[in-house]
């Protein structure tokens, strides 16, 4: 193995290896759901609401409270002849862990690639596999869109063949990765051969059905608008659309299938898994469950698995290659 002082790659980057598509959303019934879905437009909505939010200082002005709060946002719903929500989209599974897109040294190169193939010699992708069939199966992707259905169904075919799976996603849940349901356990293999480099990559055409209710109220991403300006004219929500058709950012959806970490120290206590991420950050709550200070974050337990040092356990070993399916650039800077 390398030392410390030989092996940092300041320039370290790497693919990731779970790829998602945009998320497209349909509406239909749910005795029809197989064979018809119309795609699902935004509307735009003028409403006159109330001032709601806390002010500044605290100080309550009552000539501004008492303003109406005039709002221009998009908004998305099921027709009164639809209950059922579809959405589609495709996953691709890449090989390929083991190698960098970019490395700058020669030294971490070899030690990287001694630990990676180790894990996968031993563990074979199949605990990390296992959780990502989970989020498939589970229909966790579907975020708001899966609180309050009546029914959820999760069908998962492996492109251009007849390789497909049905699964019940509200029987199994969103917290619970011991399960043994044998077609869960089924993509789990394809998918833990794939990741592994048994198979080229994998290809899955993914459709969730979500009995929600006739009319109902469908979430799409939300856009992130940066410059609003002062134009009062401007939407105040913008949702996400192709070509109008409604849909989920595929980052979003990504985020939802890598919700496998069960590992950082507060599990025990929240029992909710957090996404794979190297702090740990949770945005919605601005809150990183895996810093630096606490030792259990991606890069100090990276520098140790690529040196040769053994992790505490295994489940830190899932964690740190969980965040190298995940991608990104971790180059180490050569200063003190």
């Amino acid at each position: 193995m390398a030392t410390k002082k030989d092996d940092k790659a300041s320039v370290l980057a790497f693919e990731k290896k779970l790829v998602p598509s945009d998320g497209y959303l349909y509406g239909t019934t749910w005795d029809e759901r197989y064979t018809k879905a119309e795609p699902l437009e935004l509307r735009e909505k003028s409403v006159r609401g109330t001032i709601s939010n806390r002010q500044k200082g605290g100080i309550l002005k009552e000539a501004e409270i008492q303003k109406p709060n005039l709002q221009t946002v998009d908004s998305c719903s099921l027709s009164p002849e639809h209950d059922t929500l579809k959405l589609h989209f495709t996953l691709k599974v890449l090989s390929g862990v083991e190698t960098p897109s970019a490395c700058n040294n020669a030294a971490f190169y070899e030690s990287y690639q001694t630990a990676v193939r180790n894990y996968i010699e031993n563990e074979g992708f199949t605990e990390l596999a296992k959780r990502y069939a989970i989020n498939i199966a589970n229909g966790r992707f579907l975020w708001r869109n899966r609180v309050g259905v009546e029914q959820l169904e999760v069908h998962v075919k492996i492109s251009n063949t007849e390789t497909a799976w049905t699964f019940d996603a509200l029987d199994i849940g969103i917290s619970n990765f011991d399960l043994t349901h044998p077609d869960i356990l089924d993509l789990a293999t394809k998918i833990a051969e794939a990741l592994s480099g048994k198979t080229e990559f994998l290809l899955l055409e993914i459709d969730a059905y979500a009995q929600i209710g006739s009319a109902q109220d469908v979430y799409p991403s939300e856009e992130l608008v940066l410059d609003k300006g002062n134009s009062k004219s401007k939407k105040s929500k913008i949702l996400y659309h192709v070509k109008n058709n409604a849909a989920l950012h595929s980052q979003k959806i990504g985020n939802a299938l890598r919700t496998i970490d069960t590992w950082y120290p507060e599990f025990a206590e929240r029992g909710k898994p957090i996404a794979i991420e190297p702090y740990g950050a949770v945005t919605n709550l601005g809150q990183a469950f895996r810093h630096p200070k606490d030792k259990v974050d991606f890069f100090t337990l990276f520098d140790k698995f690529t040196r040769g040092t053994t992790l505490d356990d295994k489940d830190c070993e899932h964690y740190v290659i969980a965040v190298l399916v995940r991608g990104g650039v971790f180059g180490e800077s050569g200063k003190e």
